[in-house]
């Protein structure tokens, strides 16, 4: 049978609420690696473990369509009151996952040294980064499959669940991290190690979580998982999803690994410092973006118009909420998350001349955050993908004159540019989406 249930604000709240507590930790895990790594003495230990966490979340995130897809099509199908495809489509996504983790593991020399090659970062940055990545890479299956398994329990609004997978995965990872990093003193080594650690025990949780989708034989009915059509429809889904990532991470990598370290070693790990104001904030819109996935897909699923709408609506208003909180917190407290961020002095000194933009950063990027996640309901992923294809363009043709002209404010700026062309260009392509659900 159909889900039918009416979205509300109670609804909304309740399945973005979960995600937005434990969304809180995920910075927190952030912070706490910068902060050990800060107190390690000097700025190339910050600088390593940004870019040595950048890369290898960069490429794990290659594998976010898992998510993202496994949320729209598992969704759907909720919404069709279709349980036997539910639990085929968890099966695909952990076969994808394997594969995509067994495949990073196995050409991670390639990717390192590609990556190190366009980084013009000094001699000490680049040994610790590689010792952190050669370690955080091994967790690439079950990271990946963690993708997947949140996907297929976000869908069904199940989030409680995601909950307890996250807390538990950063919590294990925050331990680790003051002990390994600092305790016994392994320092970057340390700090990759716990999140190996807290990444394979946490696919374990999740898989067992996830445990009602083998009750069903359509789990393991090879003919339905390895379907012609439905493969189609995940590989289109998956491919353009895949390059909408790719070019967000392009956007992320040249940020970071071109232009800031362009700047300097001080101006990298003062960089690296403020994006984790940018992930506090992706972290918390994420909570409303997730419920949009779920609350969209259903529509989509039972071809409800007027539903479709109004999750829409009701999550981009709470998101709003959000993105205005986090900027006052910003405003008020961003001098002190700085301090907690780094012992280092410079660091410091210039992280704080940049923190307008953290605060400018949710009042711009809340509607491109919640318009990515009504798409993914939809499963509209080509207005997506072309849509990040038009802000990555703006971005470097933004990003060179203006970081020639004002450096790092520049750099921040060109990022706050590709932020808002992402909303604007998606909220055009919005009505498309609403004629989609009558199709």
């Amino acid at each position: 049978m159909a889900e039918t249930t009416p979205v509300t604000h109670r609804r909304v709240l309740a399945v973005a609420g979960p995600i937005v507590l434990s969304n809180a930790t995920v910075p927190l895990l952030g912070i706490v690696d910068t902060a050990v790594v800060g107190r390690l003495g000097g700025a190339a230990p910050i600088g390593a473990v940004g870019t040595g966490a950048i890369l290898v979340t960069a490429a794990l995130w290659i594998f976010g369509f898992l998510r993202m897809g496994t949320v729209g099509l598992a969704g759907q199908a909720l919404g069709e009151g279709d349980r036997d495809e539910l639990s085929a489509i968890l099966s695909r996504a952990l076969l994808i996952g394997g594969a995509g983790g067994a495949a990073l593991v196995v050409l991670q020399w390639p990717i390192f040294e590609v990556a190190q090659a366009l980084q013009p970062a000094t001699e000490e940055v680049e040994r610790l980064a590689r010792t952190y990545m050669s370690i955080r890479i091994w967790s690439a299956p079950a990271a990946i499959a963690i993708y997947g398994l949140t996907g297929w329990l976000i869908a069904q609004e199940r989030t409680r669940a995601v909950f307890a997978i996250q807390v538990g995965q950063n919590g294990v990872n925050i331990a680790l991290s003051w002990l390994l990093g600092l305790g016994f003193g392994f320092g970057v080594a340390g700090v990759a190690a716990a999140t190996l650690v807290a990444d394979v025990l946490a696919a374990a949780l999740a898989l067992w979580l996830c445990r009602d989708a083998f009750v069903r034989p359509a789990w393991r009915d090879r003919a339905r998982v390895l379907d012609p059509a439905r493969l189609r429809r995940l590989g289109t889904v998956s491919s353009d999803i895949l390059i909408r990532s790719l070019l967000l991470q392009a956007i992320l990598l040249s940020f970071l690994f071109y232009w800031s370290s362009s700047l300097g070693e001080v101006a990298l790990a003062a960089n690296q410092v403020l994006l984790q104001f940018l992930f506090l904030t992706a972290y918390g819109m994420d909570g409303f973006a997730f419920a949009a996935e779920a609350l969209v897909a259903q529509a989509m699923g039972a071809r409800d118009r007027a539903r479709l709408r109004r999750a829409a609506v009701l999550t981009s208003i709470w998101g709003a909420v959000t993105g205005a909180a986090a900027a006052l917190a910003f405003a008020f407290l961003g001098g002190w998350i700085v301090d907690l961020l780094t012992t280092v002095p410079e660091v410091r000194a210039e992280a704080r001349r940049y923190l307008p933009w953290m605060v400018a950063t949710p009042l711009v990027g809340c509607a491109a955050w919640m318009l990515d996640g009504i798409f993914i309901g939809a499963s509209q992923t080509r207005d997506m993908r072309n849509m990040m294809a038009v802000s990555a363009a703006i971005y470097f043709l933004a990003a060179l004159p203006l970081v020639a002209l004002f450096g790092n404010h520049g750099l921040w700026a060109a990022l706050l540019v590709a932020f808002a062309a992402r909303g604007a260009t998606l909220a055009l392509r919005y009505p498309h989406l609403e004629a989609r659900a009558l199709r």
